[in-house]
């Protein structure tokens, strides 16, 4: 079976073989698995090839390079619009040397190959929507058309979604998935936290804006000001890093925030072992990964109310929805740990749903789709 990823990813090719995006890539080599041919159409720049970057695990792959595009100011849209013809042509060809067409979206590639994917009605076709795909969150315009071809199965044919969260009034072509980060040889038994004596929270995630890591701070500063023992380690780096530091100076946190950087997924893992909690007050994610990771490590998250996360976390009862107002928040913490056997209840509660969406399930399921 010839298999065609439409894609907005970045590649390189170095000695003969095709780099991309590492989470990326990581996954699409679950798919790959399963197929003959891979024919990919996407961008390719001489860019070096970082430590980010994974090679596809393919024998018989074709490239098809785009060039880059984007359309967030008028500039670039009109840029675009000159390079559209190759762009069209392209997907074009792609699409007609595939057996099967699979989108990656949300993204410019996903925008134009959700309208060239039209006009081959008859060819089994997958659109993994890693984005955030609630009707009410607001979104740019592209990311709304694309969703709104794509779960219209009059023009759509044969085509499953896959898509984080179950939302009601779901047309039939759209599919609930996951993303999955451990196999099932993973699951070690866990030690049992007590939530009475000392208590640590994490953050994990880029340090930018759009994590809000600032507020977890400041959750861990209120609830010291309560009177309960907790730090916060902070995993992760970014444009915030500055402020937040200064920020921890001036409040005389430095014995209670420790500033971790980057560190590789082993160290990760075992900061989710030994935590409490895990605290992701996130503005937008698609399947937040971190909050999976933390559940399969019995470390409880809490969290934002954005895209699949109330249910993920059950609606409270696999984790603690935050309200985005800090006193609210601090107070729902408080009587959470107030309560131990709550805190442990939730734990065993988010640890058995997440040991469910393992690596070995998440291929299986793709077998199915290609």
């Amino acid at each position: 079976m010839k298999f065609v990823i439409i894609t907005h990813v970045n590649h390189v090719n170095d000695n003969g073989k095709w780099y991309g995006y590492a989470p990326y890539v990581r996954e699409m080599n679950i798919w790959l698995k399963h197929v003959d041919e891979v024919i990919i159409v996407a961008p390719s720049t001489n860019y070096t090839r970082s430590d980010i970057d994974l090679a596809y695990e393919h024998h018989n792959i074709t490239f098809i390079k785009v060039p880059l595009f984007d359309v967030t100011s008028v500039n670039n849209a009109l840029r675009t619009l000159v390079k559209l013809p190759v762009l069209w042509s392209k997907i074009y060809r792609g699409c007609a040397m595939g057996d099967h067409i699979h989108l990656r979206c949300p993204g410019n590639m996903g925008l134009l190959g959700s309208m060239v994917q039209v006009f081959f009605p008859a060819k089994k076709k997958t659109a993994k929507y890693a984005g955030n795909w609630d009707p009410e969150s607001k979104q740019p315009w592209s990311y709304k058309w694309q969703r709104a071809i794509l779960k219209n199965p009059t023009i759509t044919r044969n085509m499953q979604i896959l898509v984080y969260g179950n939302w009601p009034n779901s047309t039939v072509n759209v599919k609930p998935f996951f993303t999955a980060t451990y196999q099932e040889a993973d699951k070690k038994e866990l030690k049992v936290k007590s939530f009475s004596g000392s208590l640590k929270m994490l953050f994990v995630g880029t340090l930018s804006p759009g994590k809000q890591p600032l507020y977890v701070i400041q959750l861990m500063e209120q609830l010291k000001f309560a009177g309960i023992d907790v730090s916060l380690d902070i995993y992760g780096n970014g444009v915030l890093l500055e402020e937040l530091q200064h920020y921890v100076a001036n409040k005389q946190l430095n014995n209670d925030v420790s500033f971790m950087g980057n560190k590789p997924k082993e160290i990760v893992e075992d900061a989710y072992k030994k935590a409490h909690f895990m605290v992701l007050p996130s503005k937008s994610e698609g399947w937040p990964k971190v909050v999976a990771e933390a559940m399969f490590w019995g470390c409880l998250p809490i969290a934002t109310k954005v895209s699949c996360v109330p249910y993920m976390l059950d609606y409270g009862n696999r984790g603690v929805l935050l309200e985005e107002n800090l006193q609210s928040d601090v107070a729902q913490i408080k009587s959470l740990i107030a309560n131990g056997n709550r805190c442990s209840q939730m734990m065993a509660n988010a640890v058995l749903w997440s040991r469910k969406y393992t690596l070995d399930y998440f291929e299986q399921e793709i077998k199915e789709l290609v």
